[in-house]
């Protein structure tokens, strides 16, 4: 059962951050501005904004073919995938960025996908 949870919480994951990057890859200034640090990109540097969109596509497509490829390793993928959020949750925090979002979005990102590879183990 636990572990259904953790698949769950795979998916729900792996959908979320694909529409996130989906939006950054579309120059999506709300996402930006919602990421948590104190300035959005100059238009001119929205390119940045489509590399993090990449990530993020990646990331949640890189889940959804652990969950039918390579079941039994899908855990350690979402535990090392947990990095990019504590990375962000760090690079907001030491921009002079938002507290709030770099716990509320990147922090509780990064536990809740903790969560998930624990409950997947179970």
């Amino acid at each position: 059962m636990l572990a259904w949870i953790g698949l769950a919480l795979s998916w729900i994951g792996a959908l979320a951050i694909i529409g996130i990057g989906l939006a950054y890859l579309a120059k999506n200034a709300g996402n930006a501005a919602g990421f948590g640090l104190p300035v959005a990109p100059a238009p001119e540097a929205r390119g940045w904004w489509q590399v993090k969109g990449i990530r993020d596509v990646t990331t949640g497509v890189l889940v959804i073919v652990f969950i039918f490829a390579a079941r039994e390793t899908l855990p350690l993928l979402v535990l090392l995938l947990a990095i990019i959020p504590l990375g962000d949750m760090g690079i907001v925090l030491t921009n002079r960025g938002s507290r709030t979002a770099a716990f509320a979005i990147h922090g509780a990102t990064a536990a809740a996908m903790i969560l998930a590879a624990v409950l997947l183990w179970a």
